[in-house]
């Protein structure tokens, strides 16, 4: 009898299954930051005298997008992975699921992007 612990194929891919469930949220979780941030900065800011700024971007939309960006590949990579068994399918779907996620953000939120109209360069 072997006391050996870890050293089996069977736990080794236990621990790669593991390893990828935890990498899955913070990978889209930053895909999801990088996807906020620049489309965001002029909400936060606000503009000449902080006249158009929406902090709903940070307090509503920032969550949403986060959520979505953490939880749909987890989703899918469980989904596949009770479908087909094979752990580098479901990583596949994940990062399928999490790349239409952020592409769908970027076609459908358009925070404000520019000034009211009306204030043009100078008087």
């Amino acid at each position: 009898m072997s006391t050996e612990s870890g050293s089996g194929p069977a736990e080794r891919g236990a621990v790669a299954e593991s390893v990828g469930g935890c990498l899955l949220p913070a990978v889209g979780a930053l895909g999801g930051l990088l996807v906020w941030a620049p489309r965001a900065a002029f909400s936060i800011d606000g503009g000449f005298e902080a006249h158009a700024r929406d902090l709903s971007v940070v307090f509503v939309d920032l969550p949403l997008i986060l959520l979505g960006a953490t939880v749909l590949p987890l989703v899918a990579s469980a989904l596949a992975l009770r479908r087909t068994r094979r752990p580098w399918v479901a990583a596949l779907a994940a990062l399928a699921v999490l790349a239409l996620f952020l592409s769908g953000v970027l076609a459908v939120w358009h925070p404000r992007q520019a000034p009211d109209p009306g204030y043009g360069p100078g008087i």
